[in-house]
């Protein structure tokens, strides 16, 4: 009992830690499911999230500041981190989007490819950077995937819009008749929501490695976490909120 007391400080952080990555990449991905898709792509996407947010911030603090003598901007530093996360994420689900939507490529196929490409790019850049990256801009975002998880819930289930998405997921056939652009919808679905869950990536990297990069695999892992929670929370985002911390807590007490 004395050595779970103990614990309990560090199974609480890690919860938070843990559980706010999985919240990002399952709320994503709860988007882009309302939309007919099943994007596996989403520790990919998580991947170049991360990647992403480290470099532009590294660059904007040791290259453009330090070549123009000046002190970096805390608040820009942040910014920057959490645009290029949402934009490169984003990225990734256009290619998804094409591919599937576009070109009609196998879904599950084209996810996992979008997978061991993201690990790929990440790993490459990130190696590069790992040591000249040591401390640059960390990112606290956990009050953030609360408000949006509350935000996703609300679009889903009380306009218009979200209504429309919860139809083209539902019977695309029956939403195409009623005048429902299903090709637009489900694009942006895919890459808003692949925005959203490379904020998981960026929120890793930047806040519990504090803003350098490992490759041994973490991210992938909690990105099929965040797969699984969305299974798991049924599709709800409400529902997924304590779904991740509870997913935190036994990523946790298994490593």
């Amino acid at each position: 009992m004395l050595d779970f007391l103990l614990k309990f400080p560090d199974l609480l952080h890690s919860a938070i830690v843990f559980g706010t990555v999985i919240m990002f990449g399952a709320l994503g991905e709860i988007i882009t499911e309302k939309s007919g898709n099943l994007n596996l792509g989403v520790p990919g996407i998580m991947y170049f999230g991360g990647i992403a947010g480290l470099t532009s911030t590294f660059m904007y603090e040791n290259v453009y500041c330090v070549n123009a003598g000046i002190e970096p901007s805390a608040a820009l530093c942040v910014i920057m981190c959490l645009v290029a996360s949402f934009l490169a994420s984003a990225l990734g689900g256009l290619i998804y989007s094409f591919l599937t939507i576009t070109l009609r490529t196998n879904q599950n196929v084209t996810g996992l490819t979008l997978t061991i490409l993201g690990s790929g790019v990440g790993n490459f850049f990130g190696g590069s950077l790992n040591k000249l990256a040591g401390g640059v801009g960390q990112v606290s975002v956990a009050v953030t995937s609360l408000i949006l998880a509350v935000a996703i819930w609300y679009f889903l289930s009380k306009t218009r819009t979200g209504l429309s998405l919860r139809a083209i997921g539902e019977n695309t056939a029956t939403a195409d008749a009623a005048g429902i652009n299903v090709t637009k919808y489900k694009y942006l679905a895919t890459c808003i929501g692949a925005g959203i869950s490379g904020l998981g990536g960026t929120y890793y990297v930047m806040n519990y490695i504090k803003g350098t990069w490992e490759n041994q695999g973490t991210i992938e892992a909690l990105g099929w976490l965040a797969v699984a929670l969305v299974i798991f929370a049924t599709w709800k985002s409400l529902r997924a909120i304590w779904g991740s911390y509870l997913f935190g807590v036994l990523y946790w007490a298994y490593n």
